[in-house]
């Protein structure tokens, strides 16, 4: 008989704070014991504030039997699909299972699985929504020949200006050339083929989408200020720039749409670490951390809820100018980088969010596991 492993086996803590899923251990009255990182982030709580707690004071449930099931703490509980609602944020979809712990009468295990952010960040890579990206194949040529008269008479006025005035007809050819590179890209999508990726500076390419948001604001409207939240400490991410140029570029063209015209209008951005957001792929055996967050928020009225569901899908749009094919081609860049976009409307606090995570360009050695940081 083979003897048990023990040397090198990970502890309970790490064994849960590694779960795709919320977990809490609930005391006697449904008071919060304990919770891994996921959990703090589904209750927006850290593990220590929310023992000062019960279920009932931070949770509202759709179904109202279920909180009278889970009173029966020596009972299995299982909900799927059901709605939820945790104080100060919007309502959730989620499973949800309780199960009693064993030799601990009125002590429960508690999962919560967010199925509305898992819809976003499923890997379903066969979308058939991506059949009616392959539009631009046949409209590449057509356009490429008006980009090539721009770019020249962007550099035909760059030899009358000062070299000080030069930075906007530098912009103009940057970004025909990135547009044309974005052509080229699109004409493949038909046989599946996806631009490389590489090592990214996140902000670099934040700062590079805003200037050319800025730059094309119309003169004769309000300008929108665009705030910036940055984590100074994120490392270099996965991607592919000029694709994630061209999806910020869309994401801050909707945000200024949306808040035009109120007098408080402002665009957020902000980059940060997003605990224990796991991708499990058909291709690979061990799933990918997607740990950084770029998150763009806006205070306008927000999508309408019928179409929240469908907002990636290509032609839906609630613009009456819109061909809604913008959300769509930017999940097909973003999953093309091995990273997954969402979206949420926070009503209480009148913000629309949408959310991009993608993995780091290579783990850092010694650098500190993102949950432990949590703790």
């Amino acid at each position: 008989m083979t003897a048990p492993i023990r040397s090198g086996m990970p502890d309970a803590r790490r064994q849960l704070a590694s779960l795709p899923m919320a977990v809490v251990l609930l005391a006697p009255g449904m008071r919060f014991a304990a919770a891994n990182p996921l959990a703090e982030q589904f209750f927006g709580q850290s593990s220590r504030r929310l023992t000062r707690y019960a279920l009932t004071d931070l949770v509202r449930f759709e179904e109202p039997r279920l909180f009278e099931r889970l009173s029966d703490a020596e009972t299995p509980v299982s909900a799927r699909e059901t709605t939820v609602v945790v104080h100060g944020m919007p309502p959730r979809r989620v499973d949800i299972s309780a199960a009693p712990v064993a030799d601990s009468p009125g002590w429960q295990i508690v999962t919560i699985e967010d199925t509305s952010t898992l819809e976003a960040l499923s890997d379903d890579s066969g979308s058939g929504g991506d059949l009616f990206l392959r539009g631009p194949e046949i409209l590449a040529h057509e356009i490429r020949n008006p980009l090539a008269g721009i770019r020249g008479a962007a550099q035909l006025i760059a030899r009358k200006l000062d070299e000080k005035d030069r930075s906007l007809t530098d912009l103009i050819t940057a970004e025909v050339d990135r547009v044309a590179g974005l052509i080229e890209r699109m004409q493949l999508l038909s046989g599946r083929t996806v631009a490389p990726v590489v090592p990214c500076n996140l902000h670099e390419i934040v700062r590079r989408a805003i200037a050319v948001i800025k730059a094309g604001h119309p003169t004769n409207e309000p300008v929108i200020p665009i705030r910036e939240e940055f984590d100074p400490s994120l490392p270099p991410v996965l991607g592919d720039p000029d694709g994630l140029v061209q999806v910020l570029l869309n994401l801050l063209a909707n945000a200024r749409e949306a808040c035009a015209g109120r007098p408080d209008a402002e665009i957020q951005v902000r980059t940060r670490f997003s605990s224990g957001l796991l991708l499990h792929s058909a291709k690979s055996d061990a799933p990918l951390r997607l740990p950084v967050e770029i998150r763009i928020s806006d205070n306008g009225p927000g999508i309408p809820s019928s179409m929240r569901e469908h907002l990636f899908d290509p032609f839906v749009t609630s613009k009456k100018t819109g061909h809604g094919l913008g959300l769509a081609v930017v999940r097909k860049l973003v999953r093309d980088m091995n990273g997954r976009i969402s979206h949420e409307r926070d009503e209480a606090a009148g913000l629309t969010h949408f959310r991009i995570h993608l993995p780091l360009a290579r783990e850092r050695r010694g650098a500190p596991r993102h949950e432990e940081m949590m703790s």
